[in-house]
């Protein structure tokens, strides 16, 4: 993790997608996959790969099911992200000097 003198940076949440990813989840219900595809401007395959980090640190929940035979993912931020979000947040205000 990225250590600073006024704390230290999440390395999960810090690439820009991720933190984007974190930001547009954070305080709604979730979004879908191609939601959120389509609103960050990445591809499938980069999404996947930043869902599937966030996903394995417990920050955010990843439902697959299926809709009129089409696979269907539904991604929500959870507890442990919010609180890693805000804790992110908090670090990059000291840093900012807020």
């Amino acid at each position: 993790m990225p250590k600073t003198a006024l704390g230290t940076l999440d390395e999960i949440i810090h690439p820009q997608a991720r933190l984007a990813i974190m930001a547009y989840l954070n305080g709604i219900e979730g979004a879908s996959f191609t939601t959120l595809r389509d609103a960050l401007e990445v591809t499938d395959g980069n999404l996947s790969v930043h869902i599937r980090r966030l996903n394995d640190a417990s920050y955010i929940n990843v439902k697959k099911s299926f809709v009129e035979r089409k696979p269907f993912t539904f991604v929500s931020i959870t507890k442990k992200g919010q609180k890693a979000f805000v804790e992110y947040l908090t670090t990059l205000e000291k840093l900012l000097g807020k």
